[in-house]
C-alpha cells in the first residue's frame, strides 16, 4: 500500500504539515442505528481543495454529514483546534462551517432572494457582492420561486448560500452531479474562486474537477480512509486508480454516466 496517515504523510504540502483548519480523527457515524462510517481520518489545509474521493455507497456523504453534526457521529472534529463533535449542527455553522448539500436543496417555494436571506447569519459580513459576481444570474433572477430553476441554476443558489457568509471551511458534496458539460465548467470555475475565499472539502466524481481544482485527494473504502496524499499524484497513479476508485483517471468512479438534465425543465 502506498497510502499514508495524515499524522504520517510529511511531503510537503500536504495537510498534515500546514495546520490543519479542520482535523477529523476515528470518525465514526451511524443512521437509524447503522454503521456508515467505521475510522475516517482527514486533514483540510488552511488553503485549496481538499477531495474526498471513493466509489459510490463508501460513505462520502455519510462523512460530511458527520462532520456537521446531521448523524450520529464519535471521534474527534476540530476546527481551528476546537473540537466540534458535541456541538449541535446549528452551532457547527455559526462556527464558520459552510455546507453545500449533494442534492442542492432550495427552499422551492421561495424567491431566489428569499432563500439566500435565509442563509444570512448573524454576526457574519453577508457577502452579496461576491455572490451577484460569481452569480450575475441569480440577481437578475431574484423575484423567481427557485423551485422553478433549471439543475444548473439550482446549484448555483446552493452554492451562493454557502459563499454569502465568511466561513472557516466549506463542505461541498458533489455539486457537478447531473449537471451539462458546459456547467460542470462553470462550477469548477467557481469553486476554484470560492477556494481562495475558503478552503474546501469536495465530494466529487468526476476526475477533471479533481485534477483541475484539488491540490489534496483522501479516498475512503468501507467507511474508512485508506488513501492520503497529493491529488495529482493518486490521478497520475493510474494502477493506484483503478484500485481505489475502480476508474481509469481520465473518467469518474464507477464508470457512472452522468445526466446532462441541466437544459431540460423551467427556466
Amino acid at each position: 500500500m502506498t497510502s499514508t496517515s495524515p499524522r504520517e504523510d510529511t511531503r510537503a504540502g500536504t495537510p498534515s504539515t500546514a495546520h490543519p483548519v479542520l482535523r477529523v480523527r476515528d470518525l465514526s457515524a451511524h443512521v437509524a442505528g447503522q454503521q456508515v462510517v467505521e475510522h475516517v481520518d482527514l486533514d483540510v489545509a488552511p488553503v485549496d481543495v481538499t477531495a474526498l474521493l471513493g466509489r459510490n455507497g463508501v460513505g462520502k456523504t455519510s462523512t460530511i454529514k458527520a462532520v456537521l453534526g446531521l448523524v450520529g457521529r464519535s471521534g474527534t472534529v476540530e476546527l481551528d483546534g476546537t473540537d466540534l463533535v458535541t456541538l449541535p449542527t446549528h452551532l457547527v455553522v455559526r462556527r464558520g462551517v459552510g455546507y453545500v448539500p449533494e442534492d442542492r436543496e432550495v427552499f422551492a417555494g421561495l424567491t431566489v432572494t428569499d432563500n439566500l436571506r435565509l442563509a444570512e447569519r448573524r454576526g457574519s459580513e453577508h457577502r452579496y457582492d461576491l455572490v451577484y459576481d460569481l452569480f450575475p444570474e441569480l440577481e437578475q433572477r431574484g423575484a423567481q420561486a427557485a423551485g422553478t430553476l433549471s439543475g444548473g441554476q439550482q446549484q448555483m443558489v446552493s452554492l451562493a448560500r454557502a459563499l454569502l457568509n465568511e466561513n472557516r471551511v466549506l463542505l461541498v458534496d458533489e455539486p457537478t452531479k447531473g449537471l451539462a458539460p458546459r456547467l460542470v465548467q462553470e462550477v469548477s470555475r467557481v469553486l476554484a474562486r470560492a477556494a481562495q475565499v475558503a478552503p474546501i472539502l469536495l465530494v466529487e466524481q468526476n476526475l477533471q474537477v479533481v485534477r483541475d481544482l484539488a491540490e489534496h485527494a483522501v479516498v475512503l473504502t468501507d467507511g474508512r480512509s485508506v488513501h492520503h496524499g497529493p491529488a495529482a499524484d493518486l490521478l497520475a497513479d493510474e494502477e493506484l486508480t483503478q484500485r481505489l476508485l475502480g476508474v481509469h483517471a481520465d473518467t469518474g468512479p464507477d464508470s457512472a454516466p452522468r445526466r446532462a438534465d441541466d437544459e431540460e425543465g423551467p427556466a
